[in-house]
């Protein structure tokens, strides 16, 4: 089989390497595409550690960063029940990038680290599923505190989460969604996907006030960054969970007291891949729109510089597809 591999910043190979087997508890996928998760792609790609105080090693290893894949059970490891060769899978989880990734013809997944696709969703409606559990995790913990449900809920980073976000705010009934992002083309991806209103929140049209009429309950910020953090604390009535990946420190000051509560976040869980699968059964939410390209692993750096330029959300690579061919819209 050929699996991809990142040797040094910036340098891709697309190389031949055995066929893995599957140990006990495991499964052997044969994968049918795989989608990028652009911050961990860029950083890796970049030499960059994803996390403060983290460091890099390469060559890294062969497969990752790719974790958001589906395809067709090949073969099962002894111990594994409940799948059968042949069986449509999506994974909601990457076991670590010290294990081969998804960026391959096959890889080898913890048989609990699937999840069988149901009948009648396709491919790219499900590919994503491992950032769908991510944000279930933020949302699980506001739906604890009863702050979605006929509330006015904001989504700060209209990027693949946000995007998924302002569908799951949908879902959970909240009375407004509010879509919050410089970049034009992406509030009007939030708005086609169901946010109520739209901001740019460079454009000073919204003063802070935390009892302000337009003050939302909940928002969930996308970003990690600390502008984008602050600028929800302060027209937040009850709660922000940072979904982000943090890197500084927030300023939580005497204006925010009075109830507010700030989230961090909870560990992935199987709980949540099974509540977002639902989701995605039930037609509440789609992923496939995050995909703005399909493209062979040939030209994954031509990929992932378009993630960097933001001229897309997703890149969907297809690992069967022949080298040098043309990308599928």
């Amino acid at each position: 089989m050929k699996s991809l591999q990142i040797i040094a910043p910036g340098t891709v190979t697309w190389q031949e390497t055995p066929v893995p087997e599957p140990g006990t508890g495991e499964v052997l996928v044969r994968v049918v595409q795989v989608n990028t998760c652009p911050h961990w792609d860029i950083h890796v790609l970049d030499g960059v550690a994803m996390f403060p105080g983290g460091s890099l090693a390469y060559p890294y290893t062969p497969g990752q960063p790719g974790h958001e894949a589906a395809g067709l059970v090949a073969a099962l490891g002894p111990g594994v029940t409940g799948l059968a060769a042949g069986t449509r899978v999506a994974c909601w989880r990457d076991a670590g990038h010290h294990r081969p990734g998804c960026y391959a013809q096959f890889v080898v997944m913890n048989a609990d680290h699937v999840l069988p696709i149901p009948n009648g969703v396709g491919w790219d409606a499900v590919t994503s599923l491992e950032l769908a559990m991510c944000v279930q995790v933020s949302f699980d913990q506001l739906l604890r505190i009863d702050a979605v449900r006929n509330r006015r809920v904001a989504i700060a980073g209209l990027g693949p989460a946000g995007l998924v976000a302002v569908q799951m705010a949908k879902a959970y009934g909240a009375a407004e969604v509010i879509g919050i992002d410089p970049i034009p083309e992406r509030r009007q991806a939030a708005a086609e996907l169901g946010a109520d209103s739209l901001c740019d929140p460079g454009a000073g049209d919204w003063p802070a006030g935390r009892n302000a009429p337009r003050a939302v309950h909940a928002a969930v910020d996308c970003t990690g960054l600390k502008p984008s953090i602050e600028f929800l604390m302060d027209r937040t009535r009850q709660a922000v969970a940072i979904f982000g990946v943090l890197r500084e420190e927030v300023a939580f000051g005497p204006r925010h007291f009075g109830g507010l509560w700030l989230l961090g976040y909870e560990p992935h869980n199987s709980a949540a891949a099974r509540r977002a699968m639902n989701l995605i059964a039930a037609g509440k939410l789609d992923l496939a729109p995050l995909i703005s390209a399909r493209l062979p692993f040939s030209r994954y750096t031509e990929g992932i510089d378009r993630l960097r330029r933001k001229q897309a959300l997703k890149i969907c690579f297809l690992p069967w597809q022949a080298e040098g061919a043309a990308p599928q819209p």
